[in-house]
């Protein structure tokens, strides 16, 4: 094993542009599509546009995983909250960095080509240094930044070629402490995060141009927990104005000029006023009263919040991109905001060309639980009543996957829960009601993995029980008493589940694996009938697509919270993941990518048998 410094590790599309790091050619589209084949690399966010993050690469498989050793380990110099997910292009790696930092690395052996140390515009992030990848194409290298930029660089050198502002990260009203009363336990407590602007996604390269959106409206205002290793601490809401609408926008990879932009919170959004989930579930909401608040707020949505998690989907057929949205802001308190705040908490479909609103699917209409859509959508087939139709689905926070018709975001069905559900939508009280899933989910931001032959999605899912209750700033002279909304973790055992959903029985659960740590970070499927994902104490492991059973396990140091990548260079196949752990969770922090591979003979022996 040889040591070396960085990681970035990048996934495999479809239809993606990609120039060489040797010649630095750009490609056109057509020779993007013909990437459809491609088995080594691994060219986008998900590898393909559809977002499966299923590799057909099978040398490393249930029969030789036992074998699997670490081949080289690159370390970034930064201990803190690490979440890329690396790309490779022709024997190059490409990743980021905690704080927007990008390396370029020899997929071989890990030493580093080239490096790009972003210079943040601020040094206060809303959301933690977190980077959750690059893009790579028409000879450049995206990354979107912790302060608000989208940078694009010299796929060769690394050297910038256009930088923009996404948004303000610095001027936006944000919560602070002081609306908490004096004698709260909570002041006693670190902030990790509240409201601001930055952007924690890998953009997507597609049809010329770099599509990404923003983070942090509708943050709200975090605690860190006082119980040392605790995952996470306190969300507290709090009645006001705060942040912006997020958007998703889509920018032209050549110049950086905006192409168009959707806004998630539009005036409007207060919507139908629902009652009910669209399937069927009550919210116990206070209709009357919030309509009876309305006109005080018509322009609440300015301040509305919708942050973007992940990378979206795109069917190439339709040119149509599907992402889902954050909650609204201000988080869990909802006084401000009547009306079922469109388009948070919600699964979306967009024009490509355009930006222009196909559909949208709100999971939770005035969203008081912090359920953002964060797990990335996936695109496949569904089977329905015997017929094959275009299908989107997504691991939501409640649970559920969800499974729409992707051309109409008609729901076809959602799974068997794959969490416990306790008291969903319960309103706060004084003394607390206990929930869950709550704002941890579910499936938080991991993106899932699909096995389109098996007709199995595999969730990262996290059972983390959670108090809400209301607290109140006392009345102080002529000044009323301020409400104000907690929630935070409930003092109990948690823990995660590895959940493979059969899409061919409409969601019917065909295995879980419970894991001693909740899960969060992704998954990753292979030809090779394994299942990779990780845990914040350490542990990278492999299980067997079909049973569930642990095959292969690593202790890497430091949380793995990253979602794993799989690629091959001269004939062998290696696993990427990032070992860097999470502040917010509470999980050990380090700075390294480790590449896994079978031992030299044990891979030329595979391949003289192929």
């Amino acid at each position: 094993m040889h040591l070396s410094r960085g990681f970035v590790a990048f996934s495999a599309a479809i239809l993606i542009a990609v120039a060489t790091p040797a010649s630095g050619a750009e490609v056109d589209d057509t020779q993007l599509k013909a990437a459809a084949g491609n088995r080594s690399d691994w060219l986008t966010y998900g590898r393909d546009y559809g977002q499966q993050r299923f590799s057909p690469l099978a040398q490393i498989n249930a029969g030789t995983v036992k074998k699997l050793v670490p081949k080289w380990i690159y370390q970034t110099g930064t201990a803190a909250t690490f979440q890329t997910s690396p790309l490779v292009a022709d024997g190059v790696m490409y990743l980021t960095t905690p704080f927007s930092h990008v390396v370029a690395l020899d997929a071989r052996t890990g030493r580093e080509l080239w490096r790009y140390e972003h210079k943040r515009s601020s040094q206060k992030t809303c959301c933690g240094p977190a980077n959750r990848g690059a893009a790579i194409g028409y000879g450049k290298v995206f990354v979107a930044t912790v302060d608000a930029r989208l940078v694009a660089l010299d796929q060769r050198t690394g050297e910038p070629v256009w930088d923009i502002a996404l948004a303000n990260s610095r001027e936006d009203v944000t919560e602070d402490k002081n609306v908490l009363a004096a004698d709260d336990p909570l002041n006693a407590r670190n902030i990790t995060g509240s409201t601001g602007a930055g952007a924690v996604i890998a953009p997507l390269v597609y049809d010329g141009k770099v599509i990404v959106g923003i983070t942090g409206v509708g943050y709200g205002l975090h605690l860190d927990s006082p119980r040392a290793g605790a995952p996470l601490g306190a969300v507290v809401g709090v009645a006001g104005r705060y942040g912006q609408p997020g958007f998703l926008a889509a920018f032209d990879a050549a110049s950086g000029q905006q192409v168009w932009k959707f806004e998630t919170t539009q005036k409007g959004w207060e919507g139908s006023f629902r009652a009910d989930t669209p399937d069927g579930i009550p919210l116990n909401r206070d209709i009357a009263a919030e309509k009876a608040n309305a006109s005080k707020h018509e322009d609440a949505w300015r301040h509305g919040g919708g942050s973007i998690w992940h990378t979206p989907a795109v069917d190439t057929e339709t040119g149509l991109l599907y992402f889902g949205v954050g909650n609204p802001s201000p988080q869990a308190e909802d006084s401000t905001r009547p009306g079922d705040n469109l388009y948070t908490v919600a699964l979306v479909a967009l024009d490509s060309k355009t930006g222009k609103l196909v559909w949208h699917f709100q999971q939770v209409p005035h969203d008081r639980w912090g359920y953002d859509v964060a797990s990335p959508p996936t695109l496949f087939e569904a089977t329905v009543d015997g017929k094959k139709l275009p299908a989107v689905g997504q691991a939501s926070k409640l649970g559920w996957y969800y499974v729409h018709d992707r051309r109409s975001g008609a729901l076809l069905f959602k799974s068997d829960a794959f969490v416990p559900q306790s008291n969903l939508f319960a309103p706060p009280t004084p003394q607390g009601v206990r929930i869950t899933p709550g704002p941890a989910g579910g499936s938080n931001w991991s993106p899932a993995s699909l096995d389109a032959q098996r007709g199995v999605v595999y969730v990262a899912g996290m059972h983390i029980p959670m108090i809400y209750r209301t607290a109140e700033l006392p009345p102080q002279g002529d000044e009323p008493a301020v409400p104000y909304f907690i929630i935070e973790p409930a003092e109990e055992k948690n823990w995660g589940t590895l959940t493979a959903i059969d899409l061919s029985r409409n969601g019917r659960i065909a295995w879980q694996t419970q894991t001693d740590e909740p899960l969060v970070g992704g998954v990753l499927a292979t030809a090779g009938n394994l299942v990779f994902t990780g845990e914040g104490n350490g542990e990278f492991s492999a299980f067997d697509a079909g049973s569930g059973a642990r095959l292969w396990s690593f202790n890497c140091g430091a949380g793995v919270n990253a979602p794993p990548m799989t690629y091959e260079v001269d004939g062998q196949q290696y696993v990427a993941v990032a070992a860097g752990g999470s502040q917010i969770w509470g999980f050990r922090q380090g700075g390294a990518v480790i590449v896994f591979g079978l031992p030299n003979e044990d891979a030329s022996e595979i391949r003289n048998a192929d």
